[in-house]
């Protein structure tokens, strides 16, 4: 009796494969795309490499940092002053990545602290792909640790 259970067994499993099989073998060919499937009106993206400078992001940052600190931490922070704005890198990678700025320098708080920045420029990285984009972290600040360690992460 015992074999008898593990023989229907051995074909209940054999049949359920074969009919998994089945289903595999008698599905619809692949077929070539019709002309309207070929999307031949997407060209893609067309990356000029045409990046804003550095000095271009520093009035954004300013409003998004604000915003950012009162929104969210409820902080008063706010960004009194800039210096030592430099590039670190632009598009440190193939060419064929989306073009990047990246910039660094220091600001001073409206608690007399000086802090590093750190950011990068993107084409059409802005809401939608329109416009240029900016990603930025000031050093110590990164509350909820998007670029930890220390904004590294915002770098190239």
């Amino acid at each position: 009796m015992r074999d008898l259970f593990f023989i229907a067994r051995k074909i209940s499993l054999n049949v359920a494969l074969g009919m998994l099989f089945g289903l595999f073998v008698s599905g619809q060919a692949a077929e070539a795309a019709n002309p309207l499937e070929l999307n031949f009106w997407l060209s893609g993206p067309k990356y000029d490499g045409r990046v804003a400078p550095c000095e271009a992001a520093l009035g954004t940052i300013t409003s998004q940092f604000e915003e950012k600190e009162s929104t969210f931490w409820n902080s008063a922070l706010r960004i009194t002053a800039y210096g030592r704005i430099h590039e670190t890198a632009f598009r440190p990678w193939q060419s064929d990545n989306i073009p990047r700025r990246y910039c660094s320098g220091d600001v001073m708080l409206n608690d007399g602290r000086v802090r590093r920045v750190h950011y990068s420029i993107i084409e059409d990285g802005g809401f939608a792909g329109y416009n240029q984009g900016i990603e930025w972290c000031v050093t110590g600040l990164d509350r909820n640790w998007a670029y930890n360690p220390a904004c590294k992460a915002a770098g190239p």
